[in-house]
């Protein structure tokens, strides 16, 4: 994670910071945000539902249920990689 240090600004009686538009984007924070009272901080949230990520198992099964076409696929069981010498990175 990266730290911004971000300016307080008077808005009105209240104070206020500006967020850049990007991390809005990348957090699909729109319209509104949660705010959260933390003992280490405050937190933002996005307001809009998150879309959960699908487990391994349930990707499997939603790529069953599709019935897409995979055969281009199948190209890559001659591509060679398996005798290449990989290296050992359980050190």
């Amino acid at each position: 994670m990266k730290t911004k240090e971000l300016k307080i600004t008077r808005i009105g009686n209240s104070r206020g910071i500006r967020i850049p538009a990007d991390i809005l984007r990348r957090y699909h924070m729109d319209s509104s945000v949660l705010l959260e009272e933390r003992i280490e901080g405050i937190l933002l949230r996005s307001a809009e539902p998150i879309q959960e990520k699908l487990s391994w198992a349930q990707t499997a099964e939603a790529m069953a249920v599709s019935q897409e076409d995979w055969s281009e696929w199948d190209g890559t069981f001659s591509d060679g990689l398996e005798s290449l010498p990989w290296p050992d990175t359980k050190k």
